[in-house]
């Protein structure tokens, strides 16, 4: 069992594959869309087929889900050769100063025990430290994971990784990152209506509540069989409220922009 020392061992008994870690080219950045803590409950559900071998909070807490001698099922196609960090926060969040700390030392310790090179890459067949978007549709079509700024602080998190290798200081906080340009999630989001219960009395929002309909059922909170996919009524609600909270948001049962974009 490969666990590194320093990270909090979470192991979950579901969602991974034991002793499916055929080789490791490098280290993949997530984005959670979501907390620590919903992250580590959603992990252990045997519905979500979903893991990571290691996940960060925004205040500096490290966990380790996975062992690296196992295959966490994080990155579809690149699960085989890839570790994954998932990291606490929504789209088009930059990584806490604590985070990229927490990061840097996952793969200084994937360096030292994997032979993981400590440089930046964005291509699947490469090594080194990536990003989840870089695998394209056989890495599960995910182009919005991590965002711009966390792939922007990719240089970053090697250069602290090659300062915990050679054992000198940690490099200083780095400056701002750039203000990203807008991705097709947020384009998507911030054109959309906001649904509350009752609203198909509106015709013109009943392909909308169709679309949140659809997207509840493929983020697995189905609602019931039989129910008007095209009715935002109490069925509906009740499994928004329960995907807000599982998202860490307010459970109010109203898809504004936040609950659109955790439906995407």
């Amino acid at each position: 069992m490969s666990k590194m020392p320093g990270a909090t061992w979470r192991p979950t008994p579901v969602n991974f594959t034991r002793g499916g870690q055929s080789s490791v080219r490098g280290v993949v950045l997530h984005i959670m869309a979501g907390t620590l803590a919903g992250t580590d409950s959603w992990f252990k559900n045997p519905a979500a087929e979903a893991s990571s071998h290691f996940g960060t909070g925004k205040s500096g807490a490290l966990y380790q889900w996975v062992s690296t001698a196992d295959k966490a099922w994080a990155q579809a196609g690149g699960n085989p050769n890839w570790l994954s960090i998932e990291n606490e926060g929504q789209g088009g969040d930059a990584l806490t100063n604590a985070q990229l700390d927490r990061c840097a030392e996952v793969l200084a310790w994937a360096h030292k025990t994997h032979g993981v090179l400590l440089q930046v890459t964005s291509d699947p067949n490469g090594r080194g430290l990536g990003h989840h978007a870089m695998g394209g549709s056989a890495w599960g079509g995910h182009t919005a994971c991590p965002g711009t700024r966390i792939v922007a602080q990719k240089a970053e998190i090697v250069a602290r990784a090659k300062a915990l290798v050679n054992g000198k200081p940690t490099p200083p906080k780095p400056t701002t990152p750039p203000k990203p340009t807008q991705n097709w999630t947020e384009i998507l989001v911030n054109a959309l209506p906001t649904l509350t219960k009752g609203c198909e009395k509106n015709a013109a929002l009943k392909h909308d509540i169709k679309t949140a309909f659809k997207l509840l059922d493929a983020r697995g909170f189905p609602v019931p069989e039989g129910v008007d996919d095209q009715t935002f009524g109490e069925p509906m609600a009740i499994q928004v409220r329960a995907l807000q909270k599982f998202k860490g948001l307010k459970a109010d049962a109203v898809i504004g922009k936040d609950t659109w974009e955790a439906l995407h």
